[in-house]
């Protein structure tokens, strides 16, 4: 059963289209405004609608209808068919268009075809957000501004299929934004491949990435496909890009110039159809500038470059991935989701995290394990983040201690900040109650900012 908006100023049409679609969740509005209202609080499967109304016409309907749920199909019905409105209906977006009067049977034909459309684009939907979450896209969140931009850029380079190169420190996430980009990208259908370069020596790096044939070195037993050929219209993810050696560079090179391959041993070549996303944590400009890598390639690669900022330059960030990380842990391992304690959350704040997310979801895993209670405490936390002599970071752990009270006032305000002062929200994430965070406010002397204070 779907649930269908029937928009009409003509109470005979609708109660024609109430009859014919009996058996679904059907919703009536007599006017435009009437159907947008409806539309602002009811998620609608399908849409159909008079196309000439007054004032709110169908096509403002249509384009609401698709601002708010891009799944949403729409049927526009009129009595004054043209040619000029029906492409403009299509390019806005609907699914069909049918002039009065129209045929029972025929109307009935194409909402069965526009159901069936909505039900395969939520499927659709809902793959590609399981996928994204499976191959950890899911990690990559915050609402700072450094990490919002970098999603934005992500959307907008996805369908562009050109390279992109990926910068940042081990344990940022380069691959899975690079994973983030194949899954929003045209060949998210084919596979994604990724090789780290530095885990492999240059002979046996060759052959992965260019295949070889029978017999081109001792070994060779059979002939044998190279990861390009492996990622055929999909994506290739060179990772630490920086430290190929020359030789492999120069093939590279020659890759993306030609577009083509050659397999160990061989002298013909195979044409490929890859997208090549590289990451990198050096700076390869200074390679560059030290002869260490060749300038043509670097410039090869970087079309687009992507920066993720560590963990350390987004510290309002870590409220939600370890929410994030807490969730993912208890389900790996079967267990109930805890809360992190104010003392235990001020010590992820305050940690450097030279491991940048990688390192706290690790932190965040081993509390899950350690946890003998439902709440996280700082002794489950690794002895590093605790700031325990030897445990890591040497400036923190150097450092004089700081009050209990003072970290948590500066760990409720950076939280806070966080959402937008939007205390509900804030507490929730704290895993206080709103009347505790209103009176540690007044405690503290703090009234939100200017920028987030309720008119008068």
């Amino acid at each position: 059963m779907a649930v269908i908006l029937i928009v009409d100023n003509e109470p005979s049409v609708r109660v024609t289209l109430t009859m014919l679609l009996k058996g679904h969740h059907l919703l009536e509005a007599g006017d435009g405004q009437a159907a947008l209202d409806i539309l602002r609080g009811e998620a609608v499967d399908l849409v159909i609608t008079d196309l000439k109304m007054a004032a709110v016409t169908g096509l403002d309907v249509l384009r609401e209808a698709k601002l708010i749920a891009p799944e949403t199909e729409v049927i526009l019905l009129t009595g004054h068919g043209t040619v000029e409105s029906a492409v403009e209906a299509m390019r806005v977006g609907a699914f069909d268009y049918v002039t009065k009067p129209f045929e029972p049977s025929e109307l009935l034909h194409r909402v069965q075809n526009a159901l069936e459309r909505h039900r395969l684009r939520r499927e659709v939907h809902h793959l590609r957000k399981q996928i994204r979450e499976d191959r950890g896209f899911g990690t990559i969140i915050g609402t700072s501004l450094s990490i919002q931009r970098l999603a934005g850029m992500v959307s907008r380079v996805a369908a562009a299929d050109t390279t992109i190169l990926i910068e940042g420190e081990s344990g940022t996430g380069k691959e899975l934004v690079a994973r983030a980009i194949h899954a929003e990208s045209a060949r998210a259908s084919h596979p994604f491949v990724g090789i780290n370069c530095a885990a492999l020596p240059e002979t046996l790096l060759e052959s992965e990435l260019f295949g070889h044939v029978r017999g081109a070195f001792t070994g060779a037993a059979a002939a044998k496909k190279g990861l390009f050929e492996e990622a055929s219209q999909g994506t290739l993810f060179l990772d630490e890009i920086g430290d190929t050696p020359p030789p492999i560079q120069v093939k590279l090179l020659r890759v993306l110039q030609e577009r083509e391959i050659r397999r160990v041993g061989s002298t013909s070549p195979i044409r490929i159809d890859v997208r090549l996303l590289a990451a990198t944590n050096r700076h390869l400009e200074e390679l560059v500038r030290e002869g260490r890598f060749r300038e043509d390639l670097y410039y090869r690669l970087n079309v687009v470059a992507l920066r993720i900022p560590p963990l350390r330059e987004r510290r309002e960030d870590i409220p939600l991935l370890a929410a994030h990380f807490l969730t993912r842990s208890a389900k790996r391992h079967g267990r109930g989701v805890p809360t992190l304690s104010p003392e235990a959350m001020a010590l992820l704040l305050e940690h450097q995290w030279p491991g940048n997310v990688r390192e706290l979801e690790n932190a965040i895993e081993r509390a899950v394990l350690l946890a003998e209670t439902d709440t996280i405490l700082p002794g489950d936390l690794p002895p590093r983040v605790q700031g325990a002599p030897g445990g890591g970071d040497s400036a923190e752990t150097t450092a004089k201690p700081r009050r209990l009270d003072e970290l948590e006032r500066e760990h409720i305000l950076r939280t806070l900040d966080a959402y937008a002062w939007n205390q509900a929200r804030a507490a929730e994430a704290l895993g206080i109650g709103r009347n505790t965070l209103w009176r540690k406010l007044k405690d503290y002397g703090v009234a939100p900012p200017e920028r987030h204070r309720d008119p008068e």
